[in-house]
């Protein structure tokens, strides 16, 4: 162990289990230059002390009676930060008008400062291809763009991180130096932080942690996080602490990019979105980043709804010792997900965790709504027990419930190449106002998607859709609301996540199974006409598409037969269902006449040759009088049933009593109806088929010669 003297206080830099040096408060007297290097003292136990630290207890003790004052005593430490949290800035344009409208000297500064720092980019990148040294050259300018991003500041760093996420887009060398904008921004001094600490807190540091890191352990954007010991419970724990004058740095550059976006919307006709809501809606999103309290909620949020599956954990948060500009958080040990070699060093599986966080991503955008809008690498950690971390939930947004719905449906109209329902998809999502004629974007959709994605569903890339789709809805009236955008940086940062993994990885691939999923069991109205819109067509049961939905929707975790189909069956017996039933009662006689005249072809074919001569009077044709077209079509249909059946009985899930509710609704005066005419349709059918069979003339086996 070695000791560290700093203005007359002794320290003991304990590097044991830490990945940087630790500061252990000593406990001898020494004079305080600052409260970081004070003298560890046992305030915290006098409850004479009004600086005394009350102890919270997170987790689940074996005494109900503890439990519930360990929940009532966080309950008020959050009140407590919400309170130290009452002035935190909120974002307004008319707030940046007021800051920086009265300080041109000012504005013109940072914009040239801006300006020249990407200008002189720009300049040398055309320059290299003018000389065709664009290869040769591009190391050094993929250094040179980290290094302007970083000293442009946090507005212009997290664009750099965005962009470390897209292989598909940056050539390796800039992938390569963009995302060290994840680890390596720099820090500032740690006496400002401890400071900070301090400040929002109201405590001196030897009163909340025995020990603490000496220098950060990150460095982000907005702040820079700290190891430490929490005092009273030895739990280690992550401390965040904002960066001096941040918010004013942020909100000079929003003011400026929000005058930008002005000039954009008036004079850049090819852009039909509202850029400067766009704008707004990011710069209300990074200014609730500023305030880690509300930081805080949104973690305590994002667990409660997502973390009941083994494999998320978030992290809890300590409210006693959480403010505006200081959050604690339960440390969290693992890998970035970017970090391919040290993961599978660990014996984990990259695509595994990237594919539980597909689907946590998609409970987020399409079941609760609420989701992390800033997925980068440096907020998704590898566990060693294989769990997906997801940390930093400052810049989070909400799906609006009507929105949800219509995703699931667009998908499933996407794979289904029904290009007038894709259209009418854009009313539910907010694209176009309602008095819009959506019909002349149908021929720009099936052109598009039938040239360009002539391709499975598992072929289909992410960013190849989002890009086609952005070119048609350039050429029409849409208005795309700010919370799809956000919607899409967190899907196309994942797919970018995915692809240091494996190259071909489609995220949509991976994701159509949750689609089939709630597709056959929400009860949701849209999403139960967009499953009849799938399986019913030109008056006919597409059995494949069921199959298809089955088969996809048995590999979601989640995946119940005792719910699949039952929206359908409600929607079936409604009073709304009339015209379904018409197509049902039609598809009930064509499956029971394959499955009845199936029966008598196998039963036909097992005969032996003389009993065959004997029966059916030297007739080759069989039992039936139908064409090999049509019993080959009636034993297709029959294999699949027997098929989608098998599909439904083999899931883990399946119980025989789930047929119970529908025995339930049979006995009701309208499914009694229906199953009357059903059976009638059958009767008809089967009485057509044994007439035929009855008049018909017997026939000989042709002769060869």
């Amino acid at each position: 162990m070695t000791t560290l003297t700093l203005a007359g206080a002794a320290y003991s830099i304990a590097t044991s289990g830490y990945s940087k040096p630790t500061i252990k408060f000593s406990k001898r007297a020494s004079p305080p230059l600052h409260a970081a290097l004070a003298e560890a003292t046992n305030t915290s136990s006098s409850s004479n002390n009004k600086n005394a630290v009350v102890p919270i207890k997170l987790g689940l003790t074996s005494s109900s009676s503890s439990s519930s004052i360990d929940r009532t005593d966080e309950m008020q430490a959050e009140a407590k930060a919400l309170a130290r949290a009452v002035n935190a800035t909120i974002y307004s344009p008319e707030m940046l008008y007021t800051r920086y409208g009265s300080s041109p000297f000012k504005v013109l500064k940072r914009a040239f400062k801006i300006l020249s720092g990407i200008g002189l980019f720009g300049f040398r990148v055309w320059v290299d291809q003018l000389q065709g040294k664009s290869d040769e050259r591009r190391r050094l300018r993929a250094v040179q763009l980290r290094s302007v991003l970083t000293r442009l500041g946090p507005t212009f760093v997290k664009v750099g991180q965005g962009l470390s996420t897209r292989p598909d887009i940056c050539p390796p060398e800039y992938l390569e130096e963009l995302s060290e904008l994840q680890d390596a921004i720099p820090t500032f001094p740690d006496d400002e932080a401890l400071s900070c600490i301090e400040r929002e807190l109201g405590l001196p540091l030897e009163s909340i942690y025995s020990s603490m890191s000496v220098t950060p352990i990150a460095a982000a954007s907005l702040g820079q996080v700290y190891k430490a010991q929490l005092k009273y419970s030895g739990q280690i724990v992550a401390v965040k602490v904002q960066r001096p004058g941040i918010e004013e740095t942020i909100g000079l550059d929003f003011y400026l990019i929000r005058g930008v976006g002005h000039l954009i919307n008036k004079y850049v006709s090819i852009v039909t979105s509202d850029v400067v809501a766009l704008i707004d809606e990011f710069a209300s999103r990074v200014y609730q980043e500023l305030n880690y309290v509300q930081e805080g909620q949104n973690a305590k949020r994002f667990r409660n709804l997502y973390a009941d599956k083994a494999d998320v954990l978030v992290p809890d948060i300590f409210w006693d010792y959480t403010g505006v500009k200081v959050l604690t958080m339960e440390w969290v040990e693992g890998v970035k997900l970017s970090e391919q070699d040290a993961i599978e060093r660990q014996g984990l599986n990259v695509l595994d965790l990237v594919n539980a966080g597909i689907q946590c991503s998609l409970r987020q955008l399409l079941e609760y709504g609420f989701f992390h809008a800033d997925p980068h690498p440096g907020n998704l950690l590898a566990t060693p027990d294989g769990k997906l971390a997801f940390l930093d939930f400052g810049m989070m947004s909400e799906t609006p419930e009507n929105a949800r719905s219509a995703i699931i449906g667009h998908v499933v109209h996407l794979v289904n190449r029904d290009y007038e329902a894709m259209a009418r998809d854009y009313y539910a999502l907010d694209f176009v106002s309602p008095d819009v004629d959506v019909s002349p974007i149908v021929p720009a959709l099936e052109n598009f998607f039938d040239n360009a994605l002539n391709a499975t569903v598992s072929e289909l890339n992410f960013k190849t859709i989002v890009d086609g789709l952005g070119a048609v809805l350039y050429e029409y009236p849409f208005n795309v609301p700010p919370y799809y955008a956000l919607i899409l940086r967190s899907l196309t940062v994942l797919e970018g996540l995915a692809l240091y993994a494996d190259p071909n990885f489609k995220v949509l691939a991976a994701s159509y199974p949750y689609f089939a999923k709630r597709l056959l069991t929400d009860p949701n109205p849209y999403l139960r006409d967009a499953l009849i819109e799938l399986l019913f067509k030109d008056g006919r049961f597409r059995w494949n598409r069921l199959e298809n939905l089955l088969v996809q929707g048995k590999r979601d975790k989640d995946f119940s037969a005792n719910d699949a189909l039952q929206p359908v069956l409600k929607l079936l017996l409604g009073p709304d269902g009339e015209q379904l039933r018409a197509l049902v009662i039609r598809e009930s006689v064509r499956v029971s006449e394959a499955v009845i005249f199936g029966t008598m072809i196998d039963t036909y074919n097992s005969i032996p040759g003389p009993l065959k001569n004997l029966f059916f009077n030297n007739n080759v044709a069989g039992p039936t009088v139908l064409s090999d077209s049509e019993q080959k079509g009636l034993m297709e249909l029959r294999a699949q049933v027997i098929r989608i059946w098998g599909l439904l009985s083999s899931s883990k899930s399946f119980d025989p009593s789930m047929l119970q509710p529908l025995l339930q609704v049979l006995q009701e005066p309208e499914a009694q109806n229906l199953g009357r005419r059903v059976f009638g349709g059958i009767t008809q059918r089967f009485a057509a088929r044994l007439l035929q069979q009855y008049l018909r003339a017997p026939t000989s086996p042709t002769s060869t010669s």
